[in-house]
């Protein structure tokens, strides 16, 4: 399995960056390049980590109904180490990112791992509603930001669809007629055992049963996404975007939209090749850029988030070194 997720990740990166980068004229794409202001390339990278701070408050949410974090230095080294993960393994870091805060904090991995599955259902679920509004905004636009012969909405009913598996499979009710039905009847021990697992993987979903805290999750999540399209935004002024082409918030935010989808569904390390190909494409459909300089702009926009993550990351990894992390 393992195998076989490297296999299909290597080979839409391989494809995603073909496609991004044909019929690109690199004479015109290092022009770009050097055209670029760019003292508003480090403008936006503040942000960027915000972001990822922000992700951190959000988790501590989820973890409070069976643990009390006092650090939220804790919680933002772990999620900073697992998007260093992410950059090398695609969704590796879901996997390092409790392994790490629950050893640290001596709290079940599996309720900890549950609270990661719960905040991605809260991002597709977020993004879900990022897309309706922009659909029932200018449904023509976002249509156009994808490639040719690609149907959004095809996308987004597939993302409703992970959505809908994913809490399915974790859904408690579900998992526990698995155990009982097929696990009991083949081994008491087993299913003993994996009751208990079961039970500790089921506390990490009680942020479910606190509907008290949904307008906070909420505000949280939205915020999340707001400070993912600030960035981009910023990155306008590196390009005179906003003077050329008259590019606003929004447009960041639909870059967020048509990225989110793609990377969601196509997962590749650190959403190489993916998101160049989606970005540039939007730039390209929707504003008639340049190839080239949507190219550059979309390199540009992913190096900030990606260096941050592997800056911030490896300074992180480094300090918890997990091979002294007490069992």
């Amino acid at each position: 399995r393992t195998i076989l997720k490297y296999v299909i990740s290597l080979i839409l990166l391989v494809v995603s960056i073909y496609f991004t980068i044909n019929g690109i004229d690199f004479k015109k794409l290092y022009q770009a390049i050097l055209g670029i202001d760019y003292f508003w390339v480090l403008v936006p990278l503040p942000v960027v980590l915000l972001s990822h701070l922000m992700r951190a408050i959000r988790w501590k949410l989820l973890l409070s109904p069976f643990h009390k974090a006092t650090s939220i230095i804790n919680l933002f080294s772990a999620t900073m180490v697992g998007y260093l993960f992410n950059n090398v393994s695609p969704r590796g870091g879901e996997l390092v990112r409790p392994y790490i805060y629950s050893k640290r904090e001596k709290i079940s991995y599996s309720s900890t791992f549950a609270t990661i599955l719960v905040e991605r259902i809260l991002d597709l679920f977020t993004l879900g509603i990022l897309i309706a509004v922009v659909l029932a905004w200018n449904s023509d636009k976002i249509i156009k930001a994808f490639p040719a012969d690609t149907n959004p909405m095809k996308l987004v009913i597939i993302s409703v669809l992970i959505l809908v598996v994913m809490f399915l499979a974790v859904y408690p009710p579900t998992i526990k007629i698995f155990l009982e039905k097929v696990v009991k009847p083949i081994s008491e021990k087993v299913y003993i055992k994996l009751v208990d697992l079961f039970d500790k993987f089921r506390q990490g979903f009680a942020i479910i049963k606190r509907p008290s805290k949904y307008a906070r999750l909420a505000v949280e999540s939205l915020f999340i996404w707001i400070l993912y399209a600030l960035p981009l935004y910023l990155l306008f002024f590196a390009f005179n975007f906003q003077n050329t082409y008259a590019l606003g918030i929004e447009d960041a935010l639909l870059l967020v939209i048509v990225s989110g989808i793609g990377v969601t569904i196509a997962p590749t390390p650190g959403a190489i090749g993916v998101y160049h190909y989606l970005v540039t494409t939007a730039l390209v459909q929707l504003y008639g850029i340049y190839i080239e300089t949507g190219f550059a702009y979309a390199t540009v926009a992913h190096a900030a988030f990606y260096l941050i993550e592997l800056l911030f990351g490896g300074l992180f990894f480094i300090h918890v070194n997990i091979s002294k992390i007490p069992s």
